[in-house]
């Protein structure tokens, strides 16, 4: 069997809130293994963003480990975490995260920028695959949600990244374009052999997943398996 390309081990995550000392995460375990479609279900303030952005590196546990792509995060360093960022893990936001004063092309190739590359095409390709022929040059503001969020999956794919996480990416959609857009998001990861985590409040996500998880008291139980929608 394949090595893991995500691996959280005994992940502890502390806060203080007015003096008060808890914890988002509890000696949370995860193994992700690549091309594999995981969705991680959890109440609001459960802790599930939490460890993405641990996975992320965006944060680092106060106990525990987390590897991505067979590299240990807190061994990095900040600089290496930034560099796997650019180049291995694609992002797709609830609140899509577009710069409203560039255009859904330019929002799009902003992620091969930020690797240092130049796109040649590679943008608009990108905006065909996920729908979006024709509105490559329309602001954030001339876009409804769920094209908002295809152009967040766009941004997200242009880099062909071995890992995407995705933090509430229906949070602000209405269930059929919610659905369109988890449709569109796992589909693509399935045909490109992209490995993807989605954090989520809602049972809609589960069915396009291999395995769903649910964060329960900081740490994660796996659900039954069960049938699973396979788009296109």
């Amino acid at each position: 069997m394949a090595e893991p390309i995500i691996r959280a081990r005994g992940v502890w995550k502390e806060y203080t809130t007015d003096g008060q000392t808890g914890y988002a995460l509890r000696g949370a375990d995860l193994e992700v293994y690549p091309k594999e479609i995981v969705a991680l279900f959890g109440k609001s303030g459960s802790g599930k963003t939490t460890l993405l952005n641990l996975l992320a590196g965006l944060d680092e546990p106060t106990r525990g480990a987390i590897e991505m792509d067979g590299r240990n995060l807190q061994s990095l360093g900040e600089k290496g975490r930034t560099d796997l960022r650019r180049n291995k893990i694609g992002f797709v936001f609830q609140f899509f995260n577009l710069l409203p004063t560039l255009t859904a092309l330019e929002n799009v190739i902003l992620a091969l920028e930020l690797q240092g590359q130049r796109a040649n095409g590679e943008g608009k390709t990108a905006l065909e695959v996920v729908g979006l022929e024709g509105k490559a040059h329309r602001y954030p503001h001339e876009l409804s949600g769920g094209e908002q969020q295809r152009v967040a999956i766009a941004r997200a794919l242009i880099k062909k990244p071995s890992i995407i996480l995705a933090d509430e990416p229906t949070g602000n959609l209405d269930t059929a374009t919610g659905d369109q857009i988890l449709a569109l998001l796992s589909g693509t990861c399935r045909d490109r052999g992209t490995t993807l985590v989605m954090v989520t409040h809602t049972d809609l996500t589960s069915k396009y997943a291999d395995r769903t998880l649910r964060m329960i008291d900081g740490q994660l139980v796996e659900d039954a398996p069960q049938h699973k929608v396979r788009p296109g």
